[in-house]
């Protein structure tokens, strides 16, 4: 028989592209010294660079640092093509928490020369994710606490109710332009307060109330010469 645990873990498995959505927290956009969007800024990561909970996030060889980014992923149930935003959330499957972990100065010089973001962002162990949380238990995703401490201090803390683009508008906008499939998640936007999390150092994040999740950030071992 199978359990909710597999079978959400099926859910994951099933996905075939995650769909981000940049500055979707207006304190963030400041933080970052970029303005408020006034439409839904996206961008894609590969499934390749899904990180289980209790993994081990790894710095690639020529950084230092890494930044976490903690926000509420939420996950397909069933093929949508334009979706009418009244009914979205009949297309949501599940809910997870999960990092987007970013390689800024990758990030940097990539904005820098007009060039994407995938070298920053899509890395392998670059969206650390938790199990996925059946619909019934998360009665109100627009009222989440997230939050993301290193080593146990608090990095980031806020509310999905902050969010610019609440989650029907972006199925509904996401999915008049590209299939969304069963499986696939759509990272949802973080909250201000990213910084650097460093080789020897911990992560852990969750939702308040539901769930967390746990991380050890350590450099990417160069592969053997044959």
């Amino acid at each position: 028989m199978e359990t909710p645990c597999s079978a959400s873990h099926k859910l994951l498995q099933m996905g075939t592209k995650i769909v981000a959505v940049g500055r979707n927290y207006a304190a963030h956009a400041k933080e970052m010294g970029t303005a408020v969007p006034t439409e839904p800024v996206l961008f894609l990561k590969p499934t390749s660079s899904y990180l289980e909970n209790g993994g081990t996030i790894e710095v690639p060889h020529s950084l230092e640092s890494l930044h976490p980014e903690v926000e509420l992923a939420v996950v397909i149930g069933r093929k949508a093509r334009d979706v009418p935003e009244a009914a979205a959330m009949d297309y949501v499957g599940g809910y997870a928490v999960a990092l987007d972990m970013t390689a800024r100065e990758i990030q940097a010089s990539a904005k820098a020369a007009g060039l994407p973001w995938t070298l920053s962002k899509g890395q392998d162990t670059f969206t650390p994710i938790s199990s996925v949380l059946p619909t019934s238990m998360v009665p109100d995703p627009d009222n989440l606490e997230l939050w993301l401490k290193v080593d146990g201090e608090t990095r980031q803390k806020g509310s999905t109710k902050d969010t610019i683009f609440k989650i029907p508008f972006l199925i509904s906008h996401i999915s008049s332009m590209m299939t969304l499939l069963e499986g696939d998640v759509i990272l949802t936007g973080t909250p201000p307060g990213v910084g650097p999390v460093k080789v020897g150092q911990k992560i852990t994040a969750g939702i308040t109330g539901l769930l967390d999740v746990h991380f050890n950030v350590e450099k990417r071992r160069k592969p053997e010469s044959c």
